[in-house]
């Protein structure tokens, strides 16, 4: 056998370590490099925005959270090895390897303390960078005892009696902290038993050898650890149950108040007796069967109560389901109204009546000249075709609010046209097109929601480039958008390159930024560290163009931008564009605060997320020039919000410091009412007996869909804003609205309303119709519009003739005690994807009309031949044609047709007439269409009579 070499060999001389050292830097350039840079730019953008503090304190926190949790779970675990290593491992015989084919003997110790240090090191980092991605949690647990969460949260729940901060702060911490222990002390067992095994501990238990005692002894105090935080994570797993989904209601059932909760305490008991014994055990002789018999009271408890819990719910709740889970449905009713900000909802009735008369027509002139009639679809493929100018600009949404024109509010609709750098073309893709000239999109357009001109395009009162008003009152300053929803890359302004502004004609408009957002690039030094966390390494520190004064313009994106700023908020998807009375472009962005941990509440979608708590707390503003980002505070009751403004002061402000300018236009969110509306459908039942058998099931209308073709399965209906006076008021008032149906069917059972002007901004209010009227849904009413033979027949005519109809979406509106229906319908041409308005189509309860406008079509609707509405300001002229039909036929507003005095002169007039009646229809003119058709009845009618007389 060949001798063996003893480890670790005689030290040799101290040779050069520069090379290792020079590697290492290399090393950290590479792999660590990237986050330094990143978080030297990230404190500049935010040293831009005024709000550089936000930024420390946050890196502060994670610093803080990562060193603590770090360098405890270090001590821990290398603590652990070095308080329960056996004295007898240096007597182990070494560990054989082969080194270059000789046979080496390694010490156990020295090889198992390396091994330990190493690992306590990874553990400890990793433990440290995941504890890091939660220092939320840990902070917001400081400001749950603040004076501001406390009064924004004053409620307790009725289980335990603890407050609302307790669930939303502090329990996710201790949850949080209770877990790492727990994984702590997993692995202090699993290195306590490694010791016993490889000490061969196994024969303490015959006496014949005393060596490995402590090893024992070790495994027992580890093992009384990991029951001890097994006993804390049972304790805190009783409140979960507060949080549990149940097929009939959320929270704490009977059977669990009654026992679950109260063995789970006596569990936890018994855990930390077993933990004591097991104590006991290491301090006396450690034996095996004490280790075993510690964790015994709790298994017996455990089953204990599983069997108890099992006949309480067979026998005791389930033949009295109702009557035993009574009290808790209501605690689960309460608290889940509260969490979604319900129990705020104002309740009326609304009579739904269905004459004409009911929709009082003279004392709701501000409703009805506000219809929006352009579906925002058809108006963002129009805008497309007729306002993008160029390719490479483009609308990506339709945003609707309300504006005063000569001395009115109209609800308009506003789309800001944005620079798309991928729709440029590849001819004029590269860095200095993209990067530094081609910066910013231009201009908005506006048009009143119901302004068609005589051909079916919007009446345009904001268009163009530059950007032209025919309302001297509505004006833009500032079009110049740098920051908007298309702006997702880098861009480099004040620069000596000018920056491409509007095209002119044969050439093109330039300009210059003006603003001082973005960072100051500075020296050369400085904008290198820049173009190596910003991936222009290559171009940025060599362009000539690029000049000490140059700023970088980053975060383009306006999502992108709020939720780095408050990463721990929700924003909606639909920020909407604003023209300031200053004429400057902003952005408005609803901001939520949500949780999953509300006593009580049951949980709801949101995206991708389960929430059973959410509240519109915050506005954020951004500008569309310099990017200036402001956060308002709207909802002081909301707890989560004022922990954060305690953790980050500088960064909220007051809603009642936002701009005049810009409060005037704050609506009430889409999210959060449909969130509410989808609660709302189940939890306005408030009696348990009815809630336990959903005897009045509610769901949001659907309709069948608002694009070209009809066969599409149903879908729930959008929140429609509306300008409208709400029943009981005086004033009119911008109203987003959601209407409902009962649950699996089609008619409707009441209105959502949000009101957004004023003092009553952020209320709710609900109507309901009565339960012995039906009233009809927009499935229904749709139905109602197919099935009319004459304008279905005229839908399918144009469907054959080179274009087709495009449907919009059908809109409820509440108008006086009444629900009037409107739905557009567009004409579009095959090869062309602009859709131009050919028929308005408006309902009642007991009757249907439309005409080629909507004054024709309410003059149909109300028979009278003459338009019930007062002139809106602006609004375009109608067309002089007028048709319109009813439920069983069209109503029609012409003369008599004169008699031909023979009858080869009537049947002249009659093939007169059809061709007419045949070239206007295919020509879209419906109107006329339908005059030559009428006076092709009576001629028709007129040969009749003659034909008889003759016989």
């Amino acid at each position: 056998m060949a001798d063996t070499i003893d480890w670790p060999p005689p030290r040799q001389p101290r040779r050069r370590r520069g090379l290792p050292i020079l590697l290492g830097i290399v090393a950290v350039l590479l792999f660590g490099g990237g986050s330094i840079l990143s978080y030297y730019v990230d404190a500049l953008w935010f040293a831009s925005l005024g709000v550089g503090d936000v930024f420390w304190t946050t890196l502060r926190l994670q610093g803080q959270t990562f060193t603590l949790f770090a360098a405890a779970t270090f001590a821990i675990l290398y603590g652990s090895f070095v308080a329960l290593k056996p004295a007898s491992l240096g007597e182990l015989a070494g560990l054989p390897i082969l080194i270059n084919g000789q046979p080496i003997k390694l010490p156990v110790e020295p090889v198992i303390r390396l091994a330990s240090l190493g690992g306590a090191l990874v553990i400890a980092a990793v433990t440290g960078a995941a504890m890091m991605s939660e220092w939320s949690v840990l902070a917001l647990y400081r400001q749950a005892g603040s004076e501001a969460v406390r009064s924004a949260a004053p409620m307790v729940d009725p289980i335990f009696g603890r407050p609302l901060a307790f669930y939303l702060f502090t329990l996710p911490a201790w949850q949080l902290v209770s877990g790492w222990l727990m994984t702590l002390s997993v692995i202090v067992g699993a290195v306590a038993g490694f010791f016993v095994m490889i000490t061969g501990g196994t024969r303490v238990l015959g006496g014949r050898r005393d060596t490995s005692a402590a090893a024992w002894r070790g495994l027992s105090i580890a093992y009384a650890f990991v029951m001890l935080m097994l006993a804390i994570r049972v304790y805190l797993g009783r409140f979960d149950n507060l949080f549990e989904d149940h097929t009939i209601f959320a929270g704490v059932t009977y059977t669990e108040a009654h026992v679950t909760l109260t063995g789970m305490l006596v569990v936890s008991i018994a855990l930390g007796i077993g933990a004591a014994l097991a104590l006991i055990n290491a301090v006396a002789a450690p034996r095996v069967r004490w280790m075993v018999l510690a964790i015994a009271p709790a298994a017996i408890c455990y089953i204990g109560v599983g069997v108890m819990s099992w006949y309480v719910t067979s026998f005791i709740v389930k033949p009295n389901e109702l009557v035993r889970e009574a009290p808790f449905i209501s605690h689960n009713i309460e608290m889940t109204r509260k969490a979604f900000a319900l129990d705020r909802v104002e309740q009326h009735p609304f009579p739904a009546e269905s004459g004409v008369e009911a929709v009082d027509a003279p004392h709701n002139q501000d409703t009805l000249q506000n219809i929006r009639l352009w579906d925002w679809r058809a108006l963002q493929d129009t805008l497309r075709q007729i306002q993008e100018i160029r390719t490479y600009y483009d609308f990506p949404d339709i945003d609707i609010d309300r504006y005063v024109v000569n001395g009115s509010v109209r609800q308009m609709m506003l789309a800001a046209r944005e620079l798309n750098v991928e729709k440029l073309p590849e001819s004029s893709r590269n860095w200095i097109n993209e990067k530094l000239i081609y910066t910013h999109g231009y201009g908005v357009t506006m048009n009143p929601v119901n302004g068609f001109t005589p051909e079916g395009l919007p009446t345009l009162v904001l268009a163009n480039m530059p950007v032209q008003s025919t309302i001297p009152a509505l004006k833009v300053t500032r079009p110049e958008i740098y920051f908007g929803e298309l702006t997702n890359t880098d861009v480099y302004v004040k620069t000596r390159q000018k920056e491409f502004n509007y095209p002119q004609g044969e050439t093109n408009s330039l300009t210059s930024y003006e603003g001082n957002g973005g960072i100051l690039l500075g020296g050369f030094f400085r904008r290198l560290i820049i173009a190596l966390d910003r991936g222009d390494l290559a171009k940025l520190p060599f362009s000539d163009d690029v000049t000490a004064e140059s700023r970088l313009l980053m975060r383009r994106n306006i999502r992108e931008r709020v939720a780095a700023l408050a990463p721990f908020l929700t924003f909606d998807e639909d920020p909407y564009v604003i023209v300031g009375d200053d004429g400057r472009l902003s952005w408005m962005m609803d901001g939520y605060t949500t949780s999953e941990s509300y006593p009580y509440a049951r949980h709801f979608r949101l995206g991708r997320n389960r929430v059973n708590y959410m509240r519109n707390s915050v506005k954020a503003i951004v500008d569309a020039y310099d990017g200036t980002t402001s956060f308002y505070v709207f909802d002081a009751e909301d707890p989560i919000i004022a922990a954060y403004r305690g953790i980050f002061p500088s960064l909220f402000k007051d809603g009642s410091t936002m701009p005049p300018g810009m409060r005037k236009h704050v609506r009430y969110p889409e999210l959060m009412l449909q969130m509410q509306a989808s609660v709302y459908g189940l939890y306005h039942m408030t009696d348990p007996g009815v809630f336990y058998n959903r005897e009045d099931l509610w769901s949001v209308a659907t309709e069948g869909g608002s694009t070209n073709e009809r066969g599409q399965a149903a879908q729930a209906m959008e929140p429609n804003f509306v300008l409208m006076t709400l029943p009981g008021e005086s004033t009119t008032e911008f109203v987003e609205i959601l209407p409902f149906t009962p649950a699996n069917r089609n008619n409707l059972i009441g209105w959502i309303a949000g009101r957004s002007d004023g003092e009553h901004y952020g209320k709710t209010v609900v109507y309901d119709f009565p339960k012995t009227k039906l009233v009809d849904g927009p499935l229904q009413v749709e139905a109602r519009i197919d099935q009319n033979a004459q304008l279905s027949g005229q839908l399918s005519l144009w469907n054959q003739q080179g274009s087709h109809v495009r449907r919009g979406g059908l809109l409820v509106i509440p108008v006086g005690r009444a629900l009037l229906y409107a739905e557009p319908i567009y004409l579009q041409a095959e090869r062309s994807p602009m859709p131009e308005l050919r028929l308005v189509v408006l309902a009642l309860q007991d009757r249907l009309a439309y005409g080629p406008t909507f004054e024709v079509a309410m003059a149909a609707l109300f028979g009278n031949g003459q338009s019930t509405l007062a002139t809106a300001p602006n609004a375009p002229s109608p067309p002089p044609s007028t048709s319109g039909g009813q439920a069983s036929a069209a109503v029609s507003a012409s003369a008599p047709a004169p008699v031909a005095t023979d009858l080869n002169g009537v049947i002249s007039a009659a093939a007169k007439d059809l061709a007419d009646y045949q070239r206007l229809t295919a020509e879209g003119k419906l109107g006329e269409a339908g005059q030559k058709l009428d006076a092709l009845k009576q001629k028709l009618e007129t040969l009749n009579r003659r034909g008889t007389a003759a016989r």
